[in-house]
């Protein structure tokens, strides 16, 4: 599989910069768009769900889907206050006091951008419960002075979404990228690349799909749908993972960076059909590929679905540090390894082998 570093530190670039959390998926889908053009179909549901069928597409095999969420953490203007300041809510999860002080783009009712800030009350002025809990309230800020003028000059409205204003970069010597919405733009990157690889294959016993599913933060809401649509007889799932190798003992280290995807055998929603993770870890092992399995006492991911639908699946992850917060990194080798992965497997899979699942 012959992967250029420059396209893919592009592609993941594009694809983190996108300002798309849970129900906005549209600028994520622009970029899938503009990379599959020329070899793929892109369809949309009502969910904001893209769902990509390339042009080597048949018809009359299986059908091995491949999926990464689109969607990232964010949040939901609430109420716009006299002053000016905004109430919200989140969509997804936050680590706690990562939004505390984060830069952000907020969408206007037009929408356009505007930056902003989680304005973080200065200790100045916290009370005595303030001090106590050692945090004072959050409102988030446009430099509004008053309702209207947040209203009329800046085109707040209740309902808009915002996101943290974190701009890509890419060490090429280091290898290394910051951004946000690694979890799950780096899974997705990955599967873009897994699929035009797979796509340009007629040898596969199985017809090759993906979708880029929506609303995962907030519950795996959109896969689902995904399946009801391609009807797959096996999946693939793709995931910006949470990196564990900063912070937890030396044994326990499940998913570092330089180390490949992270393979879990079991998260709060699924537990992993073991025939089908020995098959991928073996897959891996002959190809000479990197990777790293877990048992996740925490997260889910939308192989919870997935599975509960009878459709066999496995979870690649992308170990990405500091996921969840305004700015994560992740290494572009495991991004280019979990896209070999993909497509070891994939070279490798039957109908027959998917039947023994």
């Amino acid at each position: 599989m012959n992967i250029n570093e420059t396209e893919v530190a592009e592609l993941l670039g594009a694809l983190s910069d996108a300002k798309a959390p849970s129900g906005f998926e549209d600028e994520t889908l622009a970029v899938v768009r503009e990379f599959c053009e020329g070899w793929a179909r892109v369809d949309e549901n009502t969910l904001r769900d893209g769902l990509i069928t390339p042009r080597s597409f048949t018809g009359e095999k299986p059908v091995l889907m491949l999926d990464a969420h689109g969607d990232e953490v964010g949040g939901m203007v609430r109420a716009i206050h006299a002053n000016g300041t905004m109430s919200f809510v989140e969509l997804g999860r936050f680590s706690p006091g990562a939004l505390d002080g984060q830069d952000v783009w907020v969408r206007a009712t037009d929408g356009s951008w505007v930056r902003g800030v989680v304005g973080v009350k200065p200790p100045h002025f916290w009370s005595e419960a303030e001090r106590a809990v050692g945090r004072g309230s959050l409102a988030l800020d446009v430099g509004a002075t008053s309702r209207e003028d947040a209203i009329g000059r800046f085109g707040m409205g209740m309902g808009e979404p915002f996101v943290p204003a974190t701009s890509f970069s890419f060490d090429g010597r280091t290898g290394v990228a910051h951004g946000k919405a690694f979890d799950c733009r780096a899974g997705v990157c990955a599967m873009l690349l897994a699929l035009r690889e797979l796509s340009g294959r007629d040898d596969l016993p199985f017809d090759v799909v993906a979708s880029v599913s929506a609303q995962e933060e907030v519950g795996e809401r959109g896969v689902a749908a995904a399946v009801r649509h391609f009807s797959p007889a096996v999946a693939f799932m793709f995931e910006g993972c949470p990196a564990d190798d900063t912070f937890a003992p030396a044994d326990e280290v499940q998913a570092a960076l330089r180390r490949g995807p992270m393979f879990r055998y079991f998260d709060r929603c699924m537990i992993t059909n073991p025939r089908y993770q020995r098959f991928v870890l073996r897959a891996a092992a002959e190809a000479g590929l990197s990777v790293q399995t877990s048992v996740r006492e925490g997260g889910g991911t939308d192989g919870g679905p997935v599975h509960q639908l009878d459709v066999p699946c496995v979870v690649a992850g992308v170990p990405c540090r500091h996921v969840h917060a305004g700015t994560a990194i992740c290494a572009l080798e495991d991004v280019r390894t979990t896209a070999e992965v993909a497509v070891a497997v994939a070279e490798r899979l039957t109908p027959e082998v998917v039947a023994g699942f």
